[in-house]
This record gives C-alpha cells, sequence and structure tokens, in this order.
C-alpha cells in the first residue's frame, strides 16, 4: 500500500515488498533493529505483521511496530497509530531514496528497507546487516548512558522507544480489514528524542515506563540515518 506524495492521493497497493543499578547494556546482547511501519487499514499488511511476530522470536533481533496515520481515512482508524511515527517513517524516505511512504515497509538498522510481505527478504537483509555493537549503551532505572566511540559527520539522535513486548490482537470493525482481528508485537507505544550523542560518553535521564511496556534506546544518526547502536531492557 502506497501514497503518493507528488499528487497527495492515496491508494492502496499490494506490493511484492541516575542509577544505572539492574542495567542492561547493548555490548551484552549486540541486536540488529527491524522497524515495521504497517497500519491496521492497510489489507497489505496483515501477512508483514505476521513475518514481525515470526521474526520476534529471535533473541539478536530487536523489533518495533510503528502504526501510521495515513490510510486512517479509508474507514478504520489505527488503535495504535501516532503521527510521530508517520513522520518516523518520512524521515527515512531521503536517505533510503524512496518517493514517498507505503505500507507494509520494514527497515533494517536504518540502512536497508523491503517491503514486508516477503519473509525470506527480510531474513536476507538481517542476515546481511551487522550487529549493534558501538557506542555503548546501557539502560538503568532511570538513566541511560551512551559510551564513547566514533560518531557521524552530524549529532547522533538518542531515541527512547517504550513498546509492548506481548501479542495483542485487534479486532477491526470498518475499512479493507473489515471483520479480521489483526495480531500485532512489540507495537510501539511511545517515541522520544532524549538528546544528542557526538562521540563523547553522555547520559540522560528519562521516566520509566509503566505497565508491562519495555524500553528501547536507539541511537542514530541524524535525521533517518543508520542506527549506530540499539539497546533493550
Amino acid at each position: 500500500m502506497k501514497r503518493s506524495k507528488t499528487l497527495g492521493i492515496a491508494g492502496c497497493v499490494v506490493l511484492a515488498a541516575c542509577g544505572l543499578s539492574t542495567s542492561v547494556s547493548a555490548g551484552d546482547r549486540p541486536l540488529t533493529v527491524v522497524e515495521l511501519f504497517t497500519s491496521q487499514g492497510c489489507s497489505s499488511c496483515p501477512p508483514a505483521n505476521a513475518n514481525l511476530i515470526r521474526l520476534s522470536k529471535r533473541d539478536d533481533v530487536l523489533t518495533l511496530s510503528f502504526a501510521v496515520t495515513y490510510w486512517d481515512y479509508l474507514g478504520w482508524k489505527d488503535s495504535f497509530g501516532k503521527r510521530e511515527f508517520t513522520d518516523r517513517q518520512a524521515m527515512y524516505e531521503p536517505p533510503l531514496r524512496q518517493s514517498g511512504s507505503y505500507t507494509p515497509q520494514m527497515v533494517v538498522n536504518g540502512k536497508t528497507t523491503t517491503v514486508g510481505n516477503s519473509f525470506v527478504e527480510i531474513e536476507r537483509l538481517v542476515s546481511q546487516a551487522s550487529p549493534l555493537t558501538s557506542p555503548s549503551v546501557t539502560i538503568g532505572k532511570r538513566t541511560v548512558a551512551i559510551g564513547s566511540g566514533r560518531a557521524p559527520d552530524t549529532v547522533a539522535d538518542v531515541w527512547l522507544v517504550s513498546y509492548d513486548p506481548s501479542l495483542v490482537e485487534v479486532p477491526v470493525a470498518r475499512g479493507e480489514n473489515s471483520g479480521a482481528t489483526l495480531p500485532h508485537i512489540h507495537v510501539v507505544h511511545g517515541l522520544t528524542r532524549l538528546g544528542g550523542w557526538n562521540g563523547k560518553t553522555v547520559s540522560y535521564k528519562f521516566t520509566p515506563v509503566s505497565g508491562r511496556l519495555k524500553t528501547a534506546i536507539l541511537v542514530q544518526g541524524a535525521s533517518g540515518g543508520a542506527i549506530l547502536s540499539a539497546a533493550t531492557d
């Protein structure tokens, strides 16, 4: 499902595509980050959701599901959709040389992308990606510490991501998936830029998430650049 930026008309397309106690560090478990941009209003998205669920079983991959909002007009407002998730996907367009946003899209380490419906292609991109290990990222109860390392030319972003690790099933009453119950995994509920990283050690305080949500930290090149390091609690 792809939307056109130039015409401004959306059309559905099925694509063949301080306290660091009890801390966790990126160096303890090198990860590859796979982001899915999806929508409950997109008829092409359920297979990609299923692929993310399958991929989430790997302990060397951090999967994150971002619900976008630009298909809400089709008759069903995504229950997890937020504008900042739509903006995050749009941020990837220039560095990935895309003319517009589409669903379902998977992005691996902020560097490569594919339509989320082909598990074989997703596995290929993940197998070719280098696990993220530098800079070090240590997540404490209320503080995250980023170690020193080689920084990009511009100051990198430090993102705080809150996501639900459990499988969630959502019944859809209207729109393209009317009558279906759609399973989701690792649904992102919050995305906040904590600050920047310029290669020097830095720490940031954050408010712990409540309930069953988990915390992930992404250190990423500015404006949708490559993800340099990642950790989750």
